[in-house]
């Protein structure tokens, strides 16, 4: 208290003299010579900014948002929005779950701890795999984390992390950054069709590969048909098979564990979250053999002193907090209330609630693939493969004016290719895909 009183601020308790003491322990005359802040960016004082009432800031808001252009999305690529019931926003706006931080006492965050348990058990049933992380940032991050626990766990003496030619810019580069100051090297291997191509994989994998990744469904849509020849290859080189996926895809896929993937990765926010093109929830799930490698979190069910069911945080590694040096994984994150929301969202529909999602996803994908294919100057899908939510089309005409055209009358889709979009039904309704059949045929002229 004395210090606070001292200094006028409770964040900063130090009397001057603690603080002379301190700065002659640093070489430094004043606290501004502890930071190096280029004079433009320095702040002088000033703002710049009128103050305003609660109503003129919401009026502003409102200004500012409503220039956002109203369009209807096709986009998916990683990024998948689905209806979310209201009962989500309800129940996870509570103020026991906003004003939560990581669930450290157990005795007051009971109900939180429960929902994460669930949420990982979810997770458990869907990938086969006994272990699942509850605080993970996004799909990119996982794919990072994924790799460096290959590193930590293969025998193998190599340093070759093997990812398909067409993995996501964001989540090649987070991974790149991942294994930067480490002896692993990232590199690509052939695709063919949109799904791997075996016998380039097979002559690329070596006893220095320590890791092979593939997704399914891939980044183009498509299903992938040969992951237990990927698995039975990482086997024989002793690497880690790493898969990525989501939970509305693994309702109807097979399940990791049955094809030999070691690491599922992914994001699970296509579960209780918007799209947001950003925020998202990691995935990451693994076998027993790993829990002690696993970064982030778990949630554990034991039982208290009086016999009753209760949760706890069964393990995280304390090194990610104060031993950095000794870490297996800097993530600190908590990623709680997002998992929240997505075990409520998953409690909701149920198992039959999610198949039927899913399914969903593979029916309708596709009609309009059948729709789009029967239009002019359209060949959809542009891979003769089972599609999950999207796919490729390929356009007579070049596809950066077909996309422009469409945007101009309301719908976004990606361009992929000189002559290819992409189009994803996830999220949007049959009344739209309509108008979408309805404007494509007109763009596409």
């Amino acid at each position: 208290m004395h210090g606070s009183h001292a200094t006028g601020s409770p964040y900063a308790p130090h009397t001057d003299e603690e603080r002379s003491q301190m700065l002659d322990a640093v070489g430094a005359e004043t606290e501004a010579d502890l930071f190096d802040i280029p004079e433009a960016v320095q702040f002088d004082g000033e703002f710049d900014i009128d103050a305003r009432s609660e109503r003129e800031t919401r009026r502003l808001v409102r200004s500012i948002l409503g220039r956002n252009d109203d369009l209807t999305e096709l986009l998916g690529r990683g990024h998948y929005g689905y209806y979310i019931p209201s009962l989500v926003d309800h129940l996870a706006d509570r103020s026991e779950f906003l004003t939560s931080y990581t669930q450290y006492q157990p005795e007051v965050s009971q109900g939180f701890l429960q929902a994460l348990f669930e949420y990982q058990s979810l997770l458990v049933e869907l990938t086969g795999l006994e272990i699942a992380n509850c605080s993970m940032y996004d799909a990119a991050t996982a794919l990072g984390e994924a790799a460096t626990l290959a590193e930590r766990v293969r025998d193998t003496s190599g340093h070759r992390v093997l990812v398909p030619d067409r993995l996501l810019e964001g989540r090649r580069s987070t991974l790149e950054n991942y294994v930067a100051g480490t002896d692993l090297v990232v590199e690509a291997y052939p695709t063919d069709d949109g799904n791997v191509d075996l016998a380039a994989l097979e002559e690329a994998t070596d006893e220095e590969a320590v890791m092979l990744y593939a997704e399914n469904p891939t980044v183009r849509g498509t299903i992938e048909e040969n992951l237990e020849a990927v698995g039975d290859l990482a086997v024989a080189n002793e690497a880690l098979f790493v898969l990525g996926s989501d939970p509305i895809a693994l309702s109807v896929l097979q399940r990791p564990a049955d094809v030999g993937a070691d690491v599922v990765v992914g994001d699970a926010s296509v579960l209780g979250l918007p799209t947001s093109y950003g925020m998202g929830l990691g995935l990451f799930a693994t076998s027993e053999d790993y829990l002690r490698q696993v970064p982030g979190r778990l949630v554990g069910a034991s039982e208290d002193s009086t016999d009753r069911r209760a949760y706890t945080l069964t393990l995280q590694t304390r090194e990610q907090h104060i031993r950095r040096e000794r870490a297996t994984s800097n993530i600190c994150t908590n990623q709680a209330w997002v998992a929240l929301r997505t075990a409520m969202h998953a409690a909701s529909l149920g198992p039959n609630g999610m198949v039927d999602l899913a399914e969903r996803g593979v029916t309708r994908a596709e009609d309009l693939a059948e729709r789009l294919d029967d239009l002019v100057g359209v060949k959809a899908p542009v891979h003769d493969r089972h599609h999950f939510r999207e796919f490729v089309v390929r356009v007579d005409q070049p596809a950066p004016a077909i996309a422009s055209d469409l945007e101009k009358r309301g719908f976004a889709v990606h361009v992929v290719g000189e002559h290819e979009i992409q189009v994803c039904v996830a999220g949007v309704s049959d009344a739209r895909i309509d108008s979408f059949v309805t404007t494509f045929r007109e763009v596409a002229r």
